[in-house]
């Protein structure tokens, strides 16, 4: 009878102690679900990142993109060129255009943005307040007895207000446009 006693008191002990978990088994899940946790918060962070990123390369690209097209389109319905004079590079552009209105139009750099102003009206920024402009060059390539041909180069730079990687990036544009 102590024998059968014995077993059945044997097997509530062995009932009791899988009802828990164990400290090894607890530390175990814990470090776990902190390392599922970590690997999701990093993979968050580069993904917030990289669109951070993107949309620093695509407001640059679009903003250089918009500048050259104005710039060249203005070039090309312009009726002479006023200044650089031919042989020579400058950074600002001045053109004779066909309304009277709007002569001069000039292009040119002040405070890190690029302006246009035709004729006598107020100059008007071409560029947002993130980006910083420099290095605005126009190039007078015009040969004698031809229609004038303008080489235009310049650098547009994020704003990068923390230091930090994804807010940094940098582009320099190239183009030309002759006169019709």
């Amino acid at each position: 009878m102590s024998l059968i006693n014995n077993k059945k008191t044997m097997k509530q002990k062995n009932n009791q102690t899988k009802e828990g978990f164990t400290l090894i088994e607890l530390l175990l899940y814990i470090s776990l679900a902190a390392v599922i946790l970590l690997t999701v918060s990093l993979f968050l962070s580069m993904l917030l990142n990289a669109r951070a990123k993107n949309q620093v390369v695509a407001e640059v690209d679009q903003q250089g993109a918009q500048v050259m097209q104005l710039i060249t389109q203005t070039i090309r319905n312009a009726e002479a060129i006023n200044s650089p004079t031919q042989g020579n590079q400058v950074n600002s552009l001045s053109l004779d255009v066909v309304d009277a209105a709007n002569d001069p139009t000039i292009f040119d750099l002040v405070a890190n943005t690029i302006r246009i102003s035709e004729g006598v009206s107020v100059p008007v920024v071409l560029t947002s307040a993130r980006i910083i402009v420099s290095n605005l060059i126009f190039y007078n390539l015009t040969r004698n007895n031809t229609q004038g041909t303008i080489r235009i180069q310049y650098t547009l730079t994020h704003i990068n207000p923390g230091s930090r990687n994804e807010f940094d990036y940098s582009k320099t544009y190239y183009g030309s446009a002759t006169l019709r």
